[in-house]
C-alpha cells in the first residue's frame, strides 16, 4: 500500500456520505437572473477575495477586490475553461463592482490559469500582493494538456486614486510546488476520472501563527492495495492537502500530510479552505454529483468538515459533510462556494452557474443547441447565501443579493439578522 494512503489520515468515509441529502436546513433558493450581470462581456466563475496574511478581507483605501476565472462572455460556456484568465474587480461598498483588467498580462506559466488565492502585504513595496494560482497545461504544448501546478507570482502592488484601484506589474512567476506521487498523486499516476493537484489557498494559522498553503489533490491508491471493498471505488480518491512553510516565507512551502481524504467517497474536492471560530476549525470544498463513487448519492454543493485544530481528526458537519447545495428542480444553479466570516454567521459567496436546466447531468449541456446553452448560463457571481453555525451543525439563515459581499463590520439591515430572508424576503433571489 502507498505510504501515501494511511487510515492515519482523517477521512471522509462511504459511512458518512451514505447520509447525505437535501433538506431546509442546507437547500438554497431558485436563483433567477440578475438585471445586469457584473460585466456583460465576461463569463465569470471561480472567484476570491483578496485577503490580508491573517486572513481578513483586505480593504485598500476603501475599496475591496475579488479575482475570479474570466472568459469571454460570447465563447460557449463549456469551452471557457479551456481559455481560462483572472481578472480583478474592486468596489467601495461590496454590492457594486468595477472590472480592473487582467492580473496578468504576460510571463504566466500553464497554458491557462486557474483558481488560487491572493495576499496583500501592506508593509511591502506599494502593498504588495502574493498571488497564489494553478498553472493548467504543458507550458509550449501544441495540443490542450492537463498538467497541474501551484505556481506563484510575486511583483505585483495595488495603486489607487480617486476613481479607480489597479494592481500592476511586473510579476515574477515560479512554480512552489509539485506532487511527490507519495503523499499526493502525478499525473502519471492517475487512474480517476479527473486528475487534481490544483486550488491553492493561502493560509496562517491564528493558534500557531505558523504559514501554510492548501490545496486540492489525490492520494495514490495503487491497484490491488484492498483500499475499498469494492476495487473501482479506489479509483475515487481526492484529498485535502497542504504544504507548511517552516520560516513563515511565504514564497517557500515543503508538501506535509494531507488534512483529509476521500478514498473511496470523491475523486474532486475543489478550492479547500478554512474559516476559524472560537478556536474551532472549519474546512470547506465544493464537489460535484458526478464526482462520488458509485453507490453513493451526493449533490453539486459546500461540503465542510470540523476540528479542534488545524491537524485535527476532522469530522463532517452535520454528520454527512453537505453544507449548502442547489434544489432539486435546479441541480446545477451555483457551483464554487466560498466561505468567510461575518461576525454572526458566515456567508457564502459562488458563481450563476446552469439555470432553467434540471437533467440529471452537465454532460447533457452539449446536446442544447448553442444559443440555449448561452441563454441557460448564468456567467456571473451567485447571491451570497448566509449560513448559520452551532459547533458541529449549519443551517441556511437568508440570502443576500448577486456579488454582495459585505466586511465583518459592516452592518446589515436589522431584516436580516430575525430570519426574514427565510420567513418571505426573497433576499435578493
Amino acid at each position: 500500500m502507498s505510504e501515501g494512503f494511511t487510515r492515519e489520515t482523517p477521512a471522509w468515509t462511504r459511512a458518512h456520505a451514505e447520509g447525505l441529502h437535501r433538506d431546509d436546513s442546507n437547500v438554497a433558493p431558485i436563483i433567477y437572473p440578475p438585471d445586469e450581470r457584473l460585466d456583460e462581456d465576461l463569463h465569470i466563475w471561480d472567484t476570491w477575495l483578496l485577503r490580508n496574511r491573517d486572513g481578513s478581507i483586505a480593504e485598500i483605501d476603501g475599496r475591496r477586490v475579488i479575482f475570479a476565472l474570466t472568459s469571454p462572455s460570447d465563447l460557449l460556456p463549456g469551452k471557457r475553461h479551456d481559455v481560462a484568465t483572472i481578472r480583478y474587480f474592486y468596489s467601495t461598498d461590496g454590492e457594486n463592482w468595477t472590472t480592473g483588467g487582467r492580473i496578468f498580462d504576460d510571463g504566466t506559466l500553464g497554458q491557462r490559469q486557474w483558481a488560487g488565492s491572493a495576499m496583500y502585504d501592506p508593509d511591502g513595496d506599494d502593498g504588495e500582493v502574493y498571488f497564489y494560482y494553478t498553472a493548467a497545461g504543458e507550458d509550449g504544448a501544441d495540443e490542450l494538456t492537463y498538467t497541474q501546478r501551484i505556481a506563484l507570482a510575486t511583483g505585483g502592488t495595488v495603486h489607487t486614486d480617486d476613481s479607480e484601484l489597479r494592481i500592476d506589474g511586473p510579476w515574477d512567476h515560479r512554480v512552489i510546488l509539485t506532487p511527490d506521487g507519495d503523499w499526493y498523486e502525478r499525473e502519471d499516476q492517475s487512474r480517476g476520472m479527473i486528475y487534481t493537484f490544483r486550488d491553492p489557498w493561502f493560509y496562517e494559522d491564528p493558534q500557531s501563527g505558523e504559514t501554510y498553503l492548501l490545496f486540492e489533490a489525490n492520494t495514490p491508491v495503487p491497484e490491488g492495495t484492498g483500499a475499498c471493498d469494492d476495487p473501482v471505488w479506489e479509483e475515487f480518491n481526492g484529498s485535502i492537502g497542504i504544504a507548511h512553510s517552516p520560516t513563515g516565507d511565504p514564497t517557500e512551502f515543503e508538501l506535509r500530510p494531507p488534512l483529509l481524504d476521500a478514498v473511496c467517497v470523491n475523486q474532486e474536492l475543489e478550492r479547500p479552505h478554512l474559516v476559524v471560530r472560537d478556536g474551532t476549525y472549519y474546512l470547506f470544498i465544493s464537489s460535484h454529483v458526478h464526482t462520488f463513487a458509485p453507490g453513493l448519492e451526493g449533490y453539486d454543493a459546500l461540503y465542510g468538515f470540523v476540528a479542534d485544530d488545524l491537524r485535527g481528526d476532522y469530522e463532517p458537519l452535520n454528520g454527512h459533510g453537505l453544507v449548502l447545495t442547489n434544489p432539486e428542480n435546479a441541480p446545477f444553479q451555483s457551483y464554487s462556494w466560498l466561505v468567510y466570516d461575518h461576525g454572526d454567521e458566515l456567508l457564502v459567496t459562488s458563481f450563476f452557474n446552469y439555470f432553467d436546466y434540471n437533467r440529471p447531468s452537465l454532460d447533457d449541456v452539449s446536446l442544447l443547441p448553442p444559443e440555449e446553452q448561452m441563454r441557460r448560463f448564468g456567467g456571473t457571481l451567485a447571491p451570497t447565501v448566509r449560513i448559520g453555525v452551532d459547533g458541529t451543525e449549519t443551517d441556511i439563515v437568508g440570502t443576500l443579493d448577486h456579488g454582495h459581499l459585505p466586511l465583518r463590520r459592516e452592518a446589515l439591515p436589522e431584516s436580516w439578522w430575525d430570519g426574514a430572508a427565510r420567513d418571505g424576503d426573497d433576499g435578493g433571489y
